[in-house]
């Protein structure tokens, strides 16, 4: 294997352990309002702000972005039929994470099998393009990028469940351990321990890669 693997396997571990910005939520008292008393503009408003996050977190779960598309649609038409269940005193954002897990969740139960998670889960810039696919056509290069896709996607799946979504949403998602918890429906500290065993164990699965090189 070439100097770039190495390289990116560090990046990797770099990545895990890099505390990212969190994000800014859009403040949504008022778009609540209009929600409630029925304002389909404002669902309509609701699907275009949001609908990046909720896709992102089902890709990342999922890892085709078929299934991703897929159920993404499904999560807002679940989020249509339930908002006058909606508690106010949670953020949209935090109610339609918990929708968009667990209708992730539901879907691989269907199936029977795992899902890899896309190697893009270590892109550290939001708005980059969600795409494993590289512009060189060399033979080797390519080679090397599948074989470094299966060893992350391997490790990544490979993480208990609870372990794998905690990470995604603190790490690449940008939600607080509170934030997390209340998706989760679980206490902060269970949250903390999925996260700190989890990076634990992702970074056991990947280090002996750089000692075998």
């Amino acid at each position: 294997m070439s100097s770039s693997f190495i390289t990116f396997i560090c990046q990797i571990i770099n990545i895990i352990n890099l505390k990212l910005p969190q994000k800014q939520f859009v403040h949504d008292q008022e778009l609540l309002k209009k929600l409630q008393i029925g304002d389909d503009s404002a669902f309509r408003e609701l699907f275009e702000l949001y609908h990046a996050m909720v896709f992102n977190v089902c890709y990342r779960m999922l890892g085709s972005k078929h299934e991703g598309e897929d159920i993404t649609q499904d999560v807002f038409v679940n989020a249509y039929k339930t908002l006058k269940h909606f508690r106010s005193e949670s953020k949209l954002s935090t109610w339609l994470y918990r929708i968009a897990v667990n209708h992730c969740l539901n879907h691989q139960a269907r199936k029977k099998r795992h899902r890899w998670i896309s190697l893009d889960i270590f892109s550290d810039t939001e708005n980059e393009q969600l795409s494993v696919n590289t512009t060189d056509d060399r033979p080797d290069i390519t080679m090397e990028r599948k074989e470094t896709e299966q060893i992350i996607q391997h490790a990544i799946n490979s993480l208990l469940k609870q372990q794998r979504i905690s990470l995604i949403l603190h790490r690449y998602e940008g939600l607080s351990y509170q934030e997390i918890a209340k998706v989760l429906e679980c206490s902060v500290s269970s949250v903390e321990s999925r996260i700190f065993r989890g990076k634990q164990n992702l970074c056991k699965k990947l280090l002996p890669y750089l000692k075998n090189l």
